[in-house]
């Protein structure tokens, strides 16, 4: 199933609020109740994000505002624990962004890692074959062609006929049998 970049995107946004949102309403809460926090953390972003707002309201209506009246300090402490709290989902969210984007390159550097090291292998199993081949090739060279080993395999068989004729031993003769011989001569064996 696939699913759209933008509703993905916008359901990662909206996760991202809500895991933030807890951390945004502490630092509102501690803008309410700490007089430094309100002071020098809230008030300054709040006045000048009021000022650059009136002002550019100012002259989309056509209207020169030399002078912008400042918000009450209750006013700018409540818009800059909101301001506070916006730049910290805002933080959080670029900083969930940069940890993916991260993540990726990682990732895409481990699988080109991946296949650097197929590709060797393979280059070294390509020589490897190579240098087989070669063997075989010469191997295949030095041996004798087809005609010349059916001419020696002839030669052999001559060889051997010759060789089996020759180391025959001459035909037994059938020793003779007592029954052949007769009643044996008395005179024969004593002397």
């Amino acid at each position: 199933m696939v699913v759209g970049a933008f509703p993905m995107a916008k359901l990662l946004y909206l996760g991202i609020r809500q895991v933030s949102k807890p951390l945004a309403n502490r630092i509102k809460e501690a803008a309410r109740r700490s007089e430094f926090f309100k002071t020098y953390i809230c008030l300054p972003p709040a006045q000048l994000y009021h000022w650059v707002e009136m002002r550019a309201k100012m002259r989309l209506m056509g209207f020169n505002a030399e002078t912008i009246k400042p918000l009450n300090e209750e006013a700018a402490a409540e818009l800059g624990a909101e301001l506070l709290g916006e730049a910290t989902i805002f933080v959080v969210a670029c900083g969930c962004l940069v940890l993916e984007y991260s993540r990726q390159k990682m990732q895409q550097r481990r699988k080109e890692g991946e296949q650097l090291a197929a590709w060797d292998a393979m280059r070294d199993e390509v020589d490897h074959l190579a240098l087989v081949l070669e063997a075989l090739q010469v191997q295949v060279q030095a041996a004798p062609p087809p005609g010349a080993l059916e001419e020696l395999q002839v030669q052999m068989r001559e060889v051997r006929t010759q060789l089996c004729i020759q180391d025959l031993p001459p035909a037994p003769q059938a020793e003779p049998t007592p029954e052949d011989e007769g009643p044996p001569d008395p005179g024969l064996g004593q002397d």
